[in-house]
C-alpha cells in the first residue's frame, strides 16, 4: 500500500525541514511526498531540494490560496492512500504511518485518523492543547464531532469519488470535505488511539478573533450545505474544543 503524503508550503523555511524529517524517519517506507509550493520568496524550496530523497515530487508554482495547493497536490497523487503534512507540523512518532498502513489492510476501510496536539511555536515539546477524537459514528458527526484534519488519512477513492477541496472556503474546506466524506452511508473510518501530528499553534483558522469569527460562518455554510445540521451542531462543535486545553 502506497502514501501519498502531501505538504503545501510558502515562505516555511523555519520549520519544513521539521515536517520532512518526521516524514523522513518512518518506519514505513512506501510512500511519496508531494510538495506543493507557492512561489516562497524566502529559503523554503532550497530545504526541500537540500533533504529531497527519490520519493520526493516538488512543484514550485503560483497557487489560489492553500486549498487550491492541496487540490493541486491531490491531482498528483498516485498512491492508494492520501495524507497531509502541514509545513507548521510534524508527524509525532516515526509508526504514524505504519499504524495507518495496519488499519487499512481492511479493504473495506475508507479513512484512518487518530490524535492531535497542539503545541507551542517556540517550543514544540510544549502541548497546549490535546485533541483526543474517539471513535467514529454518524450521530456524533451531527452532534459537532470531527477528527483533526492533519491526522487524518483517506482512501484515494474517496476523494476522486466525493471531490477535493471546495475552494469557495477560504478556512472551513477541511471540514466540509469531512462532512462530505463521513456523511455518506456506509463510510468507514478507523480511529487509532495515538497522537498522529503535532501542530504548531498560529495556523489559519485560529491566529486571530476575525478569522476565528469567519471560521464558525464557514462551518456553518458547510453543515448546511452538506445537510448535517445547523447553529445546534456548530454550538457543540465549537464547546467540543475547550476539553481540549485541560
Amino acid at each position: 500500500m502506497k502514501f501519498s503524503i502531501i505538504t503545501a508550503t510558502f515562505d516555511r523555511e523555519a520549520t519544513v525541514a521539521d515536517a520532512i524529517r518526521s516524514l523522513q524517519s518512518q518506519t514505513y517506507a512506501d510512500y511519496e511526498h508531494l510538495v506543493q509550493d507557492g512561489g516562497s520568496r524566502d529559503g523554503t524550496m532550497a530545504i526541500v531540494e537540500r533533504m529531497a530523497d527519490h520519493r520526493t515530487r516538488a512543484v514550485s508554482e503560483r497557487d489560489s490560496g492553500i486549498y487550491d495547493a492541496l487540490n493541486r497536490a491531490t491531482a498528483r497523487a498516485s498512491g492508494d492512500v492520501i495524507g497531509l503534512l502541514h509545513s507548521d507540523d510534524f508527524l509525532a512518532s516515526d509508526r504514524v504511518l505504519e499504524l495507518a498502513a495496519a488499519a487499512f489492510a481492511d479493504p473495506e476501510v475508507d479513512a484512518v485518523f487518530g490524535d492531535l496536539h497542539y503545541v507551542r511555536k517556540d517550543d514544540p515539546d510544549r502541548v497546549v492543547r490535546n485533541w483526543v477524537s474517539g471513535a467514529f459514528t454518524p450521530a456524533r458527526l451531527k452532534a459537532g464531532w470531527m477528527p483533526p484534519h492533519p491526522a487524518l488519512f483517506l482512501r484515494r477513492r474517496v476523494v476522486e469519488a466525493r471531490g477535493a477541496y471546495d475552494t469557495s472556503f477560504s478556512i472551513a474546506a477541511d471540514y466540509d470535505s469531512v462532512l462530505r466524506y463521513f456523511s455518506q452511508p456506509g463510510f468507514r473510518a478507523v480511529y487509532v488511539p495515538k497522537v498522529f501530528v503535532k501542530m504548531r499553534v498560529g495556523g489559519e483558522s485560529n491566529r486571530s478573533v476575525e478569522r476565528v469569527m469567519r471560521k464558525s460562518l464557514e462551518d456553518y455554510r458547510a453543515l448546511r450545505k452538506n445537510g448535517v445540521g445547523g447553529i445546534g451542531v456548530l454550538a457543540r462543535k465549537n464547546l467540543s474544543k475547550v476539553g481540549q486545553f485541560f
